[in-house]
């Protein structure tokens, strides 16, 4: 069904019971959303917090109140460092979104910024341009977020949305910070370019609003849309067209475990109209709808090649930036995947004609391109696959989108996302159109007030956490396979694996901020959560 119109379809559901038995929840409260955000409230000693709309805070340090601290964790120090630039720009490598940054390869018109005013931020003493030129300037350009509606599902509280600009530098120490800010996609004299060099309050300001927008193209695109939506398109394709009996249905049916009613559940509690995204989210109440509708013309077959989408944001070099952990580690599971997949494609087809002529695996292609991807040609996925080396390229993309980037992108949400001035949901106050203006109770006025942090903190929490019964990449504990030679490249692609834990645990060793989310015994085989 179409759950709303551009969407990839989905299964024909309106709630989890609805399913058929097969792929329904062992326990549907485990992943009951209600339930579990009422559970996070507890757990985080939240309660009385929770019907505060409204009701805003006094200052940062009032955020304490309903921050729980858990000793040496990534949000404490998040807590501690968040204002610093150093903070705010590592996040664009390593933290939530680790997916929207690139290299900067010419300035664009609608940000008209100058050497004169980023020129105490240029370490190299050259222009900007020729900043640009050796490859230092870096750019995230929120314009997905023009023009969305904002949520008026409370008619108590006015939301806002800022569609930013951001400009960021690579400084001497190799180290990635923002050195331009400007807050919505038209320059004017009503939208001035924030800088560093501007007044504390008024630069601290731009930024919060850059890391708001940040948090909603990672909710709602990032997270929503390119691991849960689209492992389902694969997930039903498996599903509709692929027999039990079929080797890329037993390589494939343990990574779409519980994918399909997990987003049956979020459609039915979470994303629907008056769920409870709708609490707490500034593009709550229809703004997350837009925001995927629009986001469908940038999902490519190519975006989903982890390689690829590196690559196309100029973001590959490890010598030009070198503490890109989510690329490293990307790269390592990507590139065990892929050796695992042309195995298990090398024993059943020994030959391209043999792929070719699969009419169950073509259907399944075929599937996936008509009902997932719309019949877009734009999207680049493809409508029959001829060779081993391109169905094995295939297969890893379904894997890994299910496995590594979903890990990647969801189960840091406590981590960067509980300190709420970090990552505020939503703001109560439009982004500022002068410099000079702004005051710390102005900041405060326009985070989130206490009703509206509560819904947050439970929720990042709620869905930082792992089910219950989770199996790990590589774990098959269901033996689908029974031949010897795919036993045997399972047993490797473990030990490949334990090989990359071991490499990640090594450089996490004495980090003040560790990456791990990428790491394989921390990465779960599918979307259930």
């Amino acid at each position: 069904m179409e759950w709303n119109p551009g969407f990839p379809l989905s299964i024909d559901a309106k709630c989890h019971r609805d399913l058929p038995r097969d792929i329904q929840f062992d326990s549907e409260k485990g992943v009951d959303f209600v339930l579990n955000y009422s559970k996070a409230m507890e757990n985080l000693f939240i309660n009385r917090f929770m019907h505060m709309f409204q009701s805003s805070w006094n200052d940062f340090a009032d955020f304490e109140k309903i921050f729980v601290k858990i000793s040496n964790t990534i949000s404490e120090r998040v807590m501690n460092h968040w204002q610093e630039d150093l903070m705010f720009g590592y996040q664009f490598l390593n933290g939530c979104n680790p997916v929207l940054i690139q290299r900067c390869t010419e300035l664009p018109e609608k940000l008209p910024v100058t050497t004169k005013m980023v020129e105490c931020s240029l370490e190299r003493k050259l222009s900007l341009e020729q900043e640009v030129q050796q490859g230092n300037i870096f750019i995230v350009d929120f314009k997905l977020l023009d023009g969305i509606d904002p949520n008026r599902t409370d008619p108590c509280t006015l939301q806002f949305l800022a569609a930013p600009i951001c400009l960021l530098y690579k400084n001497l120490a190799n180290k990635i910070v923002p050195i331009a800010i400007q807050l919505n996609q038209i320059p004017g004299d009503e939208n001035p370019i924030f800088l560093p060099s501007d007044a504390k309050y008024d630069w601290l300001l731009a930024k919060i609003w850059v890391r708001s927008s940040d948090f909603h193209v990672h909710q709602t695109i990032t997270h929503l849309l390119r691991t849960h939506l689209v492992s389902e398109v694969f997930g039903i394709a498996m599903y509709r067209q692929l027999p039990a009996v079929h080797p890329i249905f037993k390589l494939l049916v343990a990574h779409v475990r519980f994918t399909i009613a997990i987003n049956t559940k979020a459609r039915e509690q979470l994303i629907c109209e008056y769920g409870l995204f709708d609490k707490a989210n500034a593009t709550g109440g229809g703004g997350h709808v837009q925001m995927v509708q629009r986001a469908m013309q940038d999902l490519t077959y190519a975006s989903l090649c982890f390689p690829e989408a590196i690559k196309a944001r100029g973001m590959d070099s490890t010598e030009d930036i070198p503490y890109y952990f989510y690329r490293d580690d990307g790269l390592l599971v990507w590139e065990a995947i892929k050796t695992f997949t042309a195995e298990v494609v090398g024993i059943y087809y020994e030959s391209d004609q043999v792929v070719d002529e699969d009419q169950e695996l073509q259907d399944f292609v075929k599937d996936v391109y008509v009902y997932g991807m719309r019949g877009r040609k734009a999207s680049g996925f493809p409508k029959c696959i001829k060779s081993r080396d391109k169905l094995s390229e295939y297969l890893t993309v379904i894997i890994f989108t299910a496995s590594a980037q979903h890990a990647a992108v969801n189960f840091g949400q406590y981590d960067w996302c509980s300190w709420i001035p970090n990552a505020p949901p939503t703001m109560r106050a439009p982004p500022p159109t002068a410099k000079g203006v702004v005051t710390i109770e102005q900041i405060v006025d326009t985070l989130p007030d206490r009703g509206r942090s509560c819904w947050h903190l439970g929720a990042v929490w709620a869905l930082s956490q792992f089910q219950e019964n989770e199996l790990f990449l590589g774990m098959y504990p269901e033996e689908h396979f029974i031949e010897k030679p795919v036993k045997e490249a399972m047993a490797r692609f473990r030990k490949n694996l334990q090989a990359i834990v071991s490499v990640i645990a090594e450089r996490n060793k004495n980090k003040q901020l560790p990456y791990y989310y990428l790491s394989p015994d921390r990465i779960p085989n599918s979307v259930a959560i």
